[in-house]
């Protein structure tokens, strides 16, 4: 840049600085072409902000294609001056499914692995968390329109049981579900920095990893309200369709000469 201007390095990094640029960060986006995604929103913040007396709401998912990985080479743990060091490849032993729920409001997780992942899984963990929850409240499940989730095996599990209520995210919005931050949580801590030689050793990872946040759980906070997250995503919006015109505009001028 500096050479392409005429300016100095120091003038380009302190104008990077000023407007707050970085140039060498790049980052993907996915807006959601849910027509439906506003009434979500509204719908699935209610429920964290003002979650429903009496009732349990429940954030669920599976984290699917967790893979079983061993290091080529022996892990060299910290010293002073050094991080941690680990091989760039690995050895690949086998993959699991995790199937969780978390309680929004105590946050504990009921928690299941499955070898497939299919709606008969997702059954068998819906009979799971019917187990384990208190027999008298409602309760409200947050999911997403993932395909084991609408086939006629669990609709008929769902249409037999009135107390469960289904809340679906909106198309490409898992961002929404609480559960998906407790799985970011289970990765770096546990799952990425460890060493499995089988899908058997991987599954009892992820389980001490599920009864010591269950021994002392923590809740996830939703901090921001319905319209503030409508505003930001009207503002991006926005921006995109504007970069877009630019874009298209910039093109037609091109062609034009």
């Amino acid at each position: 840049m500096a050479k392409a201007t005429g300016h100095s390095h120091m003038t380009i990094s302190r104008i990077w600085q000023a407007f707050g640029l970085q140039p060498h960060r790049s980052e993907t986006f996915k807006l959601s072409p849910d027509p439906l995604l506003v009434p979500k929103v509204r719908d699935i913040v209610g429920l964290y902000i003002h979650p429903p007396e009496h009732a349990v709401v429940l954030c669920v998912d599976e984290k699917s294609q967790i893979q079983a990985l061993d290091r080529t080479s022996p892990l060299l743990p910290l010293r002073p001056g050094q991080a941690e060091r680990r091989t760039h490849d690995s050895k690949r032993h086998g993959t699991t499914s995790l199937f969780a729920a978390l309680d929004a409001k105590s946050g504990k997780v009921i928690g299941q692995t499955h070898r497939r992942h299919r709606s008969i899984e997702f059954r068998k963990f819906l009979d799971r968390i019917d187990a384990s929850v208190p027999p008298d409240p409602e309760i409200h499940i947050i999911m997403d329109n993932y395909g084991t989730h609408k086939t006629p095996l669990i609709r008929a599990w769902f249409a037999k049981r009135p107390r469960f209520h289904v809340h679906c995210t909106p198309t490409y919005g898992s961002w929404l579900n609480l559960v998906e931050r407790w799985f970011a949580e289970l990765t770096t801590k546990q799952i990425r920095r460890g060493v499995h030689r089988s899908v058997t050793e991987l599954e009892h990872a992820i389980q001490e990893f599920l009864d010591a946040h269950n021994a002392d759980p923590k809740p996830f906070v939703w901090t921001k309200s319905a319209d503030e997250i409508l505003a930001s995503i009207a503002r991006f919006a926005q921006r995109t369709a504007n970069a877009q015109s630019a874009q298209l505009l910039s093109r037609t001028t091109v062609t034009g000469h």
